[in-house]
């Protein structure tokens, strides 16, 4: 059994229930995709643009609902001025695309990456067809495709040189920072199952398991339970094994002082102290509930540092508010961990934004003075990380509001609710 102890009225246990089977459809209705298809050619008109070349997958799924997975293979969306949609991409995507999404009108395809002919020389002859030689197209990339899986681009612009390509990217990337009310209602739903998934990760947790071993038993059986409920109408729209994933990271004993640990070479011992996150996806939207459980009592130090980070965390929550800075937000746990003699033990800034991708812009950062805003969802995630004893770190889901903000990730965060007997 786990001792009990004082919440934060913030706060509340969550326990496994059986959840209702949901009614509605569990994703986002065509009139969002539409709406922000009419923002992209509002810019389009107020820059005397004939069209935008979006490569950034992200925004493949935000302006139409495709999930496109990111290898050597060029991609990108043409949309055009006049509202028609175009797809640049390798044919094996042709019919997936059109499984995901009625907003593409049409799918140029090339056989695969390199070819004996560059998909961009492909690119470069689809523009013309589509009479954009001579024309002013806003682009999101310089590079015009980017990934990591081997990609060596041959320059757009240097094949299509009567084009006058200007960057939009941060136009585009703007219009993702305010969630509409159907995202938060997605990540609403994420935290939902993410929080079934973190109970079900305490409910394993126990000494001589690997950690991967905790982390599949929790993250299959909350997915199961989530598809249950939810039935045909979810469909997940990232790459993971799972629907929910609940886990370690490694963040496992003296590893847990690591904030980004990969792997742990050990199991879960009595006395560790283990870092943990928990989400799902809920139509590619995100968030994070992060939380540290302790194997068997705490020692005196653990508890002292968790109750350290604890305040440090509600420092953080008291210092967000709507249209200040995001920059102060990172200024108040500077001044605690001053205070308290905590600053050699702060490894990162205090929470980022979230939605279709895990971390996004703005960050709650000494350096980001971006004012916040309502509809904004962030992570507060301020850590201390004590080498040779571990890292303390939770991470909530926080919904910007007009009058303040709204907690969403409700789970104990006390060190008593977190102990593992």
């Amino acid at each position: 059994m786990r001792q009990s102890g004082r919440r934060n009225d913030a706060f509340r246990l969550v326990h496994i229930i059986i959840l209702p089977r949901c009614t509605r459809t569990f994703e986002l209705p065509e009139s969002e995709y539409e709406s922000r298809l009419e923002k992209l050619r509002v810019l389009l008109e107020r820059k005397g643009l004939s069209a935008a070349y979006i490569s950034s997958t992200t925004s493949f799924k935000y302006f139409v609902g495709y999930s496109y997975l990111a290898t050597e293979r060029p991609a990108a969306l043409i949309v055009s001025a006049g509202g028609d949609i175009f797809f640049f991409g390798p044919v094996m995507e042709r019919d997936h695309l059109f499984t995901q999404t009625k907003l593409v009108k049409q799918a140029f395809t090339y056989r695969d990456y390199p070819g004996d002919k560059h998909p961009m020389r492909f690119f470069a002859e689809w523009l013309k067809q589509l009479g954009l030689s001579d024309k002013k197209i806003g682009v999101d990339s310089s590079s015009f495709y980017s990934s990591s899986w081997g990609y060596k681009g041959i320059s757009l612009g240097e094949l299509e040189p009567s084009i006058k390509f200007t960057m939009i990217g941060e136009e585009l990337y703007s219009m993702r920072l305010i969630k509409s009310r159907n995202e938060q209602e997605l990540i609403r739903e994420s935290v939902k199952w993410g929080a079934v998934g973190h109970r079900l990760l305490e409910k394993y947790t126990q000494p001589g398991l690997y950690d991967f071993e905790v982390a599949a038993k929790a993250s299959l059986e909350a997915s199961l339970e989530m598809k249950r409920a939810l039935g045909d109408r979810y469909k997940a729209k990232n790459w993971s094994m799972t629907p929910v994933h609940a886990g370690f990271r490694g963040q496992v004993g003296e590893h847990s002082a690591y904030p980004h640990s990969i792997s742990v070479e050990r199991p879960i011992r009595k006395g560790d102290v283990l870092g943990t996150g928990a989400s799902a996806d809920a139509d590619g939207y995100h968030s994070e509930l992060e939380r540290n459980m302790f194997v068997g009592k705490p020692s005196e130090e653990c508890v002292k540092y968790h109750g350290l980070m604890l305040k440090m965390q509600d420092t953080a929550l008291a210092a967000i508010k709507p249209k200040g800075k995001c920059s102060d937000v990172d200024k108040a746990v500077d001044r605690f961990a001053k205070e308290n003699g905590l600053n050699e033990y702060v490894l990162h800034h205090t929470g980022h934004a979230m939605g279709l991708e895990g971390h996004e812009a703005p960050f709650f950062d000494l350096g980001d003075d971006t004012r916040i805003e309502p509809g904004m969802v962030f992570s507060v995630e301020p850590g201390l990380y004590i080498p040779g004893l571990g890292g303390f770190r939770h991470s909530d889901t926080i919904l910007i509001k007009e009058d303040g903000i709204e907690v969403l990730t409700k789970y104990a965060r006390d060190t008593d609710s977190l102990v593992i007997l």
